[in-house]
């Protein structure tokens, strides 16, 4: 996406008080815009399977390391679709790199990405882009962003930014069949309700741009059985393990997402992992783990499914030379990278 000056951001972002962020991204093209690029032919043939893998990639900090993990780990090789959270274009933190693009070109695949966030505090952020993308080694038809309720104003925090969560939509070409998908971004700094709001606002708009036909949902949910907002309620709920342990047992009781896509259509039980996907670093470096990224399909079946950890201990099979065997920081991510494998509804 082009670029804007920094001053420009700057003086745009000063305008959220006053209209609120929803106008200020009206006066902003790039936030209705949805990247496609189609840089690779289709697969000569349809596999039984479709892989997918759903990945918050905590904003492409790590990138040549995540290129190996990708590539090197024996659960995610050859993914056929990747739902990623958190791609940076353009801001320093990430080495001011489009990391969709780089990923894409790694892998051989096409992808569709839109505009979450445009960061505010590093004036040396070429763009201060950040967003999310379907990835996909089949041709995109074409694709698009959903907007989704605001449940959290992200210029007031301490991170300032403009813009909202998002999820995007694409139309795959799989060998003739039409097939959705959909990467998604649901809202931490709130509660149950308020990312069930957000649902509801995807789930309306795939009934429109994605009817009759295979569909697969997967993303960061952010699912963590709380309200975001109550700081001293999350910190007694990770100093009682066992209260915690119960909370992420049951999701469904506490994140109303779950049966809400239930209820339209979309199975998730059987893609579920029973291991947590994500460790909110708390105090101490003590590692708090959450069930937030799932995978969940309409006229799909799971044939398998799993968890893969980005802790840089357990990426054992790292070949040795990699970027990634030599990466010496504790994790890649502060999410794991979930997988499932998928055959079409008879």
């Amino acid at each position: 996406m082009e670029t804007m000056s920094y001053e420009n951001r700057i003086a745009l972002g000063n305008l959220v008080p006053t209209l609120g962020q929803f106008k200020v991204m009206d006066k902003i093209p790039q936030y209705q815009q949805c990247e496609v690029h189609n840089l690779v032919e289709a697969p000569a043939e349809v596999p039984e399977v479709l892989r997918h893998v759903v990945f918050n990639i905590e904003r492409g900090q790590t990138l040549h390391e995540t290129i190996d993990f990708l590539n090197m780990c024996p659960d995610l090789k050859n993914m056929d679709i990747i739902y990623a959270n958190e791609l940076d274009d353009g801001c320093a933190r990430s080495g001011n790199k489009n990391t969709a693009r780089e990923l894409a070109q790694a892998f051989g695949l096409n992808y569709a990405w839109g505009l979450e966030f445009i960061e505010l505090v590093n004036d040396e952020n070429a763009k201060g882009f950040h967003g999310n993308a379907v990835f996909s080694r089949w041709p995109i038809r074409r694709a698009g962003v959903i907007r989704l309720p605001e449940q959290y104003n992200w210029y007031f925090d301490r991170q300032k930014r403009i813009g909202g969560r998002l999820a995007v939509f694409a139309e795959l070409d799989v060998g003739g069949q039409p097939v959705g998908a959909v990467s998604i971004h649901l809202e931490n700094r709130t509660h149950g309700e308020g990312r069930k709001a957000q649902m509801a606002a995807i789930l309306e708009a795939v009934r429109k741009e994605l009817p009759d036909m295979p569909l697969i949902l997967g993303g960061d949910l952010n699912t963590n059985t709380f309200d975001g907002n109550d700081i001293p309620g999350f910190t007694a709920l990770f100093n009682d393990p066992e209260r915690l342990a119960k909370h992420m047992a049951a999701v469904e009781k506490y994140e109303r997402v779950l049966p809400q896509a239930e209820e339209n259509g979309f199975s998730y039980r059987a893609f579920s992992s029973i291991e947590g996907t994500r460790r909110k670093p708390m105090p101490g470096g003590k590692s708090m783990l959450l069930k937030l990224d799932w995978l969940m399909a309409r006229g799909m079946e799971c044939v398998d499914h799993g968890t893969v950890s980005t802790e840089t201990k357990d990426c054992t099979w790292a070949e040795p030379g990699s970027a990634l065997a030599k990466f010496t920081g504790p994790e890649l991510s502060d999410h794991n990278a979930c997988w499932a494998d998928c055959r079409f509804a008879k």
